[in-house]
């Protein structure tokens, strides 16, 4: 799972990121509210943990303005705030949850858990898409009776387009997804690990197919010619 941290104190930075890597997310930091939201915009995260009081853009813009863009990525607010009007703010902002300074370790990883879960729209663990689901615990493609092994690439591609259904997803954002901003990954491999979850898709006997859209990127159709 990646995380985005947008959180301006540099040692609360630090510990937070230290914290959330122990429990094996992948965390990208930014210290600016607009560096914030532009990477927010890129659809690359499955959870943002966002302050409030920020240099550039203050948290509650940063959230109101996602959502008016239709971005749907949970969002755990942190603040020194703990006045009630506060949080409510926050949250008619667009934030899921919200979380007064200072807190518990503990509690923030539970937090986060629990903002994770609602990307995973059933309750057994399985995402859901035309007639294929994807179980999360097992990495299993699924198709009526027929289901399939993915490996580590095929189950993040198929993972991502899966949260994200109903939009474009570029080659760019599945290669930083996937491999990560520090990758020297290019294009290409994006290309092939596409292919290689075509042939899942085809071996389960799926109707939802990963379709290109030229010059753009890809996106899951079923039902298509």
């Amino acid at each position: 799972m990646r995380l985005l941290l947008v959180e301006d104190e540099e040692r609360m930075a630090q510990a937070l990121c230290e914290i959330l890597r122990q429990e094996s997310y992948e965390v990208d930091h930014c210290a600016d509210g607009l560096e914030g939201l532009y990477a927010a915009e890129t659809g690359l995260y499955d959870g943002i943990v966002l302050d409030v009081m920020l240099p550039g853009k203050d948290g509650f813009s940063i959230a109101s303005e996602l959502r008016s863009q239709g971005v749907r990525t949970p969002i755990l607010m942190l603040t020194a705030k703990s006045e009630l009007d506060d949080k409510v703010t926050g949250l008619d902002c667009g934030a899921d949850d919200y979380l007064t300074k200072p807190f518990m370790t503990r509690e923030l990883l539970a937090r986060v858990r629990a903002l994770l879960r609602r990307n995973i729209p059933t309750a057994d663990g399985r995402l859901a898409f035309g007639d294929i689901a994807l179980n999360t615990r097992t990495s299993e493609l699924i198709c009526g009776e027929n289901r399939v092994r993915l490996s580590e690439k095929e189950f993040r591609i198929l993972e991502y387009l899966m949260s994200n259904q109903g939009q474009i997803l570029t080659r760019e954002q599945l290669a930083v997804k996937i491999w990560g901003y520090e990758s020297e990954a290019e294009y290409n491999n994006v290309e092939v690990y596409m292919s290689f979850t075509r042939r899942k898709l085809h071996f389960v006997k799926a109707k939802t197919e990963s379709k290109a859209v030229r010059g753009i990127g890809y996106e899951l159709r079923y039902g298509y010619v």
